[in-house]
């Protein structure tokens, strides 16, 4: 059966890299397996020797996914979702990078197809590699607080725990409505979240 699409969180591999702002698409990622295997259903595909785990999921109504976490660093991104994107014959339309966004204050998330990607280099390692920037992004915000690769591989402070896990969630239920109604329902979800007490 032809899955209906691949949602791909980004982040660096490895126990050091656990909890930093850079690492925030596994962290949705996560979350949204976590409840695919409550709700819905789950299953690890086992690729041996491969650079990325690979999840098979559904939830009701929403028809069977593919949920991947390139084991890569995040700037070779693009060589595991090329992989996966090729062997189940996906085009760059049907898939989501879930990706944390600097130009976004902590508590806000955004939804974009193609366009710029504001320099990040896990977003140019997946363009490089799929020869197309039209792939769908939700971009979570972590916003700016001094150097740019200094922050982003900060950790999250335990401050921001409760704000981090109500975006988190957010997200979740951004990409279950982008499985169930489409591009224009997540978009507009995402447009009118905030959580930050800022305006949206």
């Amino acid at each position: 059966m032809r899955v209906c699409g691949l949602i791909a969180g980004l982040g660096n591999p490895g126990k050091e890299y656990e909890g930093t702002r850079h690492n925030f698409g596994f962290m949705v990622l996560h979350s949204l397996l976590a409840l695919a295997e409550k709700e819905g259903q789950a299953g690890r595909v086992a690729q041996t020797g491969e650079p990325y785990l690979l999840w098979r999921c559904s939830f009701p109504g929403c028809g069977d996914w593919l949920l991947t976490a390139p084991l890569t660093y995040m700037n070779a991104s693009g060589e595991a979702i090329q992989r996966v994107c090729s062997y189940y014959r996906l085009t760059p339309e049907d898939l989501l990078v879930l990706h944390d966004e600097l130009d976004l204050p902590l508590g806000h998330i955004r939804w974009k197809r193609g366009g710029g990607l504001a320099g990040h280099n896990g977003l140019k390692s997946i363009r490089r590699m799929l020869s197309s920037s039209e792939f769908h992004r939700l971009r979570l915000g972590i916003g700016k607080n001094g150097p740019g690769m200094e922050h982003v591989l900060s950790r999250f402070r335990p401050q921001e725990k409760e704000l981090l896990d109500a975006v988190i969630a957010g997200a979740v239920e951004g990409i279950l409505l982008y499985m169930k109604q489409g591009e224009n329902a997540a978009r507009a979800f995402c447009a009118a979240f905030s959580k930050s007490g800022a305006p949206a």
